[in-house]
């Protein structure tokens, strides 16, 4: 299971609605999650490591990346920097 990652220009944002968004904050930190549903997340701030449990590849994201989470990744999260993020589950 693969994360996307990108570098979304100003209308991709726009044509998301992601400032419509919720926000979410976490404090460094490492946990565990898991998705059941996809999730589009923007990084407004921090810089975090998301590791598959299935063992895949680390994926490391900061502020301006576009993410989409894929349903059924189980992972562990490493926030190396506080964070805050915008995200839509579907």
């Amino acid at each position: 299971m693969n994360i996307k990652v990108e570098k979304p220009s100003a209308a991709k944002l726009d044509a998301l609605g992601v400032f419509s968004w919720p926000t979410w904050s976490k404090e460094v930190s490492t946990f565990p999650w898991s998705y059941n549903t996809q999730e589009i997340a923007y990084i407004l701030e921090g810089e975090v490591t998301v590791t598959p449990e299935n063992g895949g590849n680390p994926v490391t994201f900061a502020a301006g990346d576009l993410l989409t989470f894929p349903p059924g990744l189980s992972c562990i999260w490493d926030v190396k920097k506080p964070l805050r993020k915008h995200y839509q589950f579907s």
